[in-house]
């Protein structure tokens, strides 16, 4: 976590492809200790995944699930881990530590739907911010033009995110979380 007097974070863009997709500008981030690359996840990063979820505080574990969680299965790994014509997933690496991870799918009311983690640690950084553009970038190169997520209607600093990223955003409150649709913006 950035303290008072810490460096700002520098981020600096290089070039990286993912398959077939190119990602544009991928995205490092030089933060105190090392850099922390964003790239497409792969199966090889089951262990790493579970580590991280576990790892997560229970708010933070709240505020992305929606609920705790005790041990992921494997399914639910392979899930956030899936990288195929419906869905994508991007992780955040410091080192061979996971320090967020970022996914969207093919969504019903939007073009995708997205949802992002970042560990309790590495939040404040600028590292959600990052994970969501790059997503954005690599679903309209597949062809979304909408976006949709869910948010807990306490997560002001997601909120605040969203309301900077898509200011003609639409949001709905429902049963306590806020549902966003948004243009993908260019």
């Amino acid at each position: 976590m950035r303290r008072p007097g810490d460096a700002p974070v520098v981020y600096e863009d290089v070039v990286r492809t993912s398959g077939d997709v190119a990602t544009g500008p991928g995205e490092v981030a030089a933060v105190p200790g090392g850099a922390v690359e964003i790239r497409p996840a792969r199966p090889d990063d089951e262990e790493g995944i579970r580590r991280f979820l576990g790892g997560l505080s229970p708010r933070t574990q709240t505020r992305r699930f929606f609920a705790g969680m005790g041990r992921p299965s494997a399914s639910f790994v392979r899930t956030l881990l899936t990288v195929d014509g419906r869905r994508d997933a991007l992780l955040a690496v410091h080192g061979n530590l996971l320090v967020g991870h970022a996914m969207s799918y093919r969504g019903e009311e939007a073009d995708v739907e997205i949802a992002v983690v970042v560990g309790d640690e590495w939040q404040g950084m600028g590292l959600g911010s990052r994970l969501v553009r790059t997503l954005m970038r690599r679903a309209e190169a597949r062809g979304a033009r909408t976006v949709g997520m869910d948010v807990l209607g306490d997560n002001r600093t997601v909120l605040a995110m969203v309301r900077r990223t898509w200011p003609e955003a639409t949001m709905r409150v429902s049963s306590g979380t806020v549902e966003v649709t948004a243009r993908i913006l260019r």
